[in-house]
């Protein structure tokens, strides 16, 4: 498995976020749960989607808990981490950035 770039920057900004508002307890709770999740992708331990065709990427979604994550196949076979949004964030536009063209 692989943290991309944006995933581990949003994987960043999640554990601050939930340091300072429920302690560092907590947070170290939460990300090691979304590792968890991250970790059981290549034996389908999570039950993933595809990502819709109307967003123009090819990959996969999952929720856990208050986020969305996204990953797609490496070469190899190698689980990329694409990006971890909160479910509130706008999507599409999200999609683009990580994913690229």
């Amino acid at each position: 498995m692989r943290v991309q770039a944006a995933a581990a920057f949003r994987i960043d900004e999640i554990y601050r976020y939930t340091r300072d508002r429920w302690g560092a307890e907590q947070a170290d709770r939460y990300i090691m749960g979304l590792f968890t999740a991250f970790d059981r992708i290549a034996t389908n331990g999570v039950a993933s989607k595809p990502i819709p065709a109307e967003f123009g990427v090819e990959g996969y979604f999952f929720r856990y808990e208050s986020h969305i994550v996204y990953w797609r196949w490496l070469s190899g076979g190698e689980v990329g981490i694409v990006t971890v949004l909160h479910e509130r964030m706008h999507q599409i536009e999200r999609f683009r950035d990580v994913f690229g063209p």
